[in-house]
């Protein structure tokens, strides 16, 4: 079972693996696919990586070097929970602009 919080996804009980989430921008995708990106250069969890296609473009005999992507489209079995992910994150990031404006 995946939790998603807004700086990540933990799995049973596991460590919370940083991530960060964007919503659409894309022509060839619908409008509404989020995409999570792994934060930092390491792998996800193979429960995360069971549930979901990441993509890891990395080459290492070329020294190019990707993060971890995962795609989740509408009507994807954690849709909704990944959606909620984005939207805390998106409240947090204007929590910490108002402080910094503030100060």
């Amino acid at each position: 079972m995946l939790k998603f919080f807004y700086n990540g996804i933990k799995e049973n009980g596991g460590k919370l693996q940083k991530a960060y989430y964007s919503i659409g921008g894309w022509t060839t995708f619908p409008e509404q696919m989020i995409t999570i990106y792994a934060l930092g250069y390491s792998r996800f969890s193979s429960e995360i990586q069971e549930s979901f296609c990441v993509q890891n473009d990395s080459d290492s005999m070329t020294d190019y070097f990707c993060k971890d992507i995962v795609r989740v489209m509408p009507g994807d079995k954690y849709y909704r929970d990944v959606l909620a992910a984005y939207i805390m994150q998106q409240e947090h990031r204007k929590k910490i602009r108002a402080k910094r404006e503030a100060a």
